[in-house]
């Protein structure tokens, strides 16, 4: 999928149902900031490749996190970085990563899923691969 970032936090925005673009554009920054820490190598530069110009760094200018992330701690990470609620921090993790799940393929999701700790996959909205 060819998104232009307008097209993108347009999409992000309406999912969360936030009245703002400045909240779309938050939510991105908050997930995909966290998303990139736990992500190494070719599937995250293959995820980086499918995000518009302003997106991309946000995941690969991350650095390395320590450990894995649980779901529930994923969570929590957002919520850290936003200074959000943990109500709010799963809207902008709902909002965003089921987009990106959106633009992979099932291969490169079923990699990127690979990648991170078991239930990851619900809070792309999809399953865990098999």
């Amino acid at each position: 999928m060819d998104w232009s970032l307008g097209t993108f936090l347009t999409q992000v925005t309406e999912r969360a149902g936030y009245d703002r673009p400045q909240q779309g554009a938050r939510a991105v920054r908050d997930v995909l900031e966290v998303l990139g820490a736990h992500l190494v190598g070719d599937d995250r530069t293959d995820l980086a490749a499918l995000l518009p110009d302003g997106c991309k760094v946000l995941l690969t200018a991350a650095r390395p996190a320590s450990e894995p992330l649980t779901p529930a701690s994923f969570v929590e990470a957002v919520a850290d970085r936003s200074d959000t609620d943990l109500v709010e921090a799963r809207r902008e993790i709902d909002a965003v990563l089921p987009t990106l799940a959106k633009a992979a393929d099932d291969a490169l999701l079923r990699r990127l899923l690979t990648q991170l700790p078991p239930g990851h996959a619900g809070l792309f909205g999809c399953t865990d691969p098999g």
